[in-house]
C-alpha cells in the first residue's frame, strides 16, 4: 500500500465510494479535517503572488432578463483559463521542500491537468500528469506546454490509477487530486473570498459543481464570511448525480453522464460531499438547451469567452430551476477553456 494513504470517513464506506477516483483519493495527503476559513486565508496569502485577482463584471441585460442583479468572479480570466490554477497553486506551494524535490502527480485530461503542471513549474519542481491516449491532442499539448511531464496510458480507469501508482512509486511524488483533497478545496475557496470582498450583502452565491472542490470552497468561505447568503450549486439535469447524492444523503456515482458541460462529469469525492452536506442550500439542474443559451448570451451580451460548464448557473436563473427575483446575485464564471472549431451553437 502506498504512503499517505486517505481515511474515508464511516459514513461514506457504509454507502460505498464514488466510482472515479479511488486510488488517486487512495494516494493523497491524509485527511486529517474539513478546511476552515482560517485555511483559505491562508492559501489567498499563499498563492497571491501566482494567481490573479479576477475582476468581478457585471451586465445589465442579463439582470433584466433574470430580473436579479448579478455579479460575476470571472475565473475564465486566471491562469490557465480556470479556476483549477487556485487549488493546484496551493497544495504546491503548501509542499515542504523535502517533499516538493519528489514532484508531484495526478491523473487528469482537463483543466487540472494544466494548473497543477503550471503551479510546479512556478516552483521549480516537476509535475507528472497520467493522461488517457484518447484525451485531446490539446489538452495534452496545454499540460505539457506548462511543464507537465505527460504520462499516456489506456483510457480506463484501472489504468490511469495502475499507471499513477507506478508513477508515485518510482517517483516518491505527492498526489495532488483535483477536488477531493483540503489544500484544493481551500485554494478554490479564495475565489469566494475575493468575491466577498469586493461585492457586500449578497443574497445568493452560485457555482457549478462537478467534483465539488470549488463548491465546498465556496461553502466554507460564505458559510464564514457572509452567514446570510446561502450557496447553491448548479449541476447538468444530464449529469445529476451531485443533485440525487445530495437528496438520498450518500454518494451517487455518476454513470455515463453526457453533457455539453463536460467539466461536471465527475462524481462528489468523500471530502467534498461531506462538506457540501453540511453547508450548501440547494442544488438545482439545468437543460443542455439553458446551458448553451446561457453560455451564448455571455459571449454577445458581456463579450467575454466562457466554457459551457461556466454557463451553468446562469442557465439555472434563466430557466427558472433557481428562482432570484430581485435578489443580489453571485456567479462564479469558472473558466473559459473552449474548442472554438466545436462550439456548440454551431451546425455540425
Amino acid at each position: 500500500m502506498l504512503a499517505g494513504c486517505l481515511r474515508v470517513p464511516r459514513f461514506v464506506v457504509r454507502h460505498g465510494k464514488p466510482a472515479r477516483y479511488t486510488q488517486l483519493e487512495r494516494c493523497s495527503q491524509p485527511m486529517t479535517s474539513v478546511p476552515t476559513i482560517a485555511d483559505v486565508r491562508a492559501a489567498a496569502e499563499r498563492i497571491r503572488p501566482y494567481a490573479h485577482r479576477t475582476p468581478v463584471l457585471t451586465c445589465s441585460s442579463l439582470d433584466a432578463m433574470v430580473g436579479a442583479r448579478l455579479f460575476f468572479k470571472c475565473e475564465n480570466f486566471q491562469k490557465v483559463g480556470a479556476f483549477k490554477f487556485r487549488g493546484a497553486a496551493n497544495a504546491v506551494f503548501s509542499l515542504s521542500d523535502e517533499d516538493a524535490r519528489k514532484g508531484v502527480a495526478t491523473h487528469s485530461s482537463g483543466n487540472h491537468a494544466a494548473a497543477l503542471a503550471l503551479a510546479a513549474r512556478l516552483r521549480g519542481i516537476t509535475a507528472h500528469v497520467v493522461m488517457p491516449r484518447t484525451s485531446k491532442t490539446v489538452k495534452q499539448a496545454a499540460a505539457a506546454g506548462y511543464g507537465g511531464r505527460i504520462v499516456l496510458c489506456d483510457p480506463t480507469l484501472v489504468a490511469r490509477e495502475a499507471t499513477l501508482a507506478s508513477v508515485v512509486a518510482e517517483t516518491g511524488a505527492t498526489v495532488v487530486h483535483p477536488y477531493n483533497d483540503p489544500r484544493v478545496i481551500a485554494g478554490q475557496g479564495t475565489a469566494a473570498l475575493e468575491l466577498l470582498e469586493d461585492v457586500r450583502d449578497l443574497d445568493v452565491v452560485m457555482a457549478p459543481v462537478g467534483g465539488g472542490g470549488l463548491l465546498s470552497g465556496t461553502a466554507i468561505a460564505v458559510a464564514s464570511l457572509s452567514p446570510k447568503t446561502h450557496v447553491v450549486a448548479a449541476e447538468p439535469a444530464a449529469a445529476d448525480d451531485a443533485f440525487r447524492s445530495l437528496k438520498e444523503g450518500r454518494i451517487v456515482p455518476s454513470v455515463d453522464p453526457r453533457t455539453v458541460a463536460d467539466g461536471l462529469l465527475t462524481s462528489l469525492g468523500t471530502l467534498t460531499f461531506a462538506i457540501i452536506r453540511e453547508r450548501v442550500a440547494d442544488i438545482v439542474t439545468v437543460s443542455e438547451e439553458a446551458i448553451v443559451a446561457a453560455m451564448r448570451h455571455v459571449w454577445e451580451r458581456m463579450k467575454i469567452v466562457i466554457e459551457p460548464s461556466s454557463a451553468v448557473p446562469l442557465g439555472a436563473l434563466i430557466e427558472g430551476t433557481m428562482r432570484a427575483s430581485g435578489q443580489r446575485v453571485g456567479v462564479i464564471l469558472t473558466g473559459g477553456n473552449v474548442d472554438l472549431d466545436q462550439l456548440p451553437w454551431t451546425p455540425r
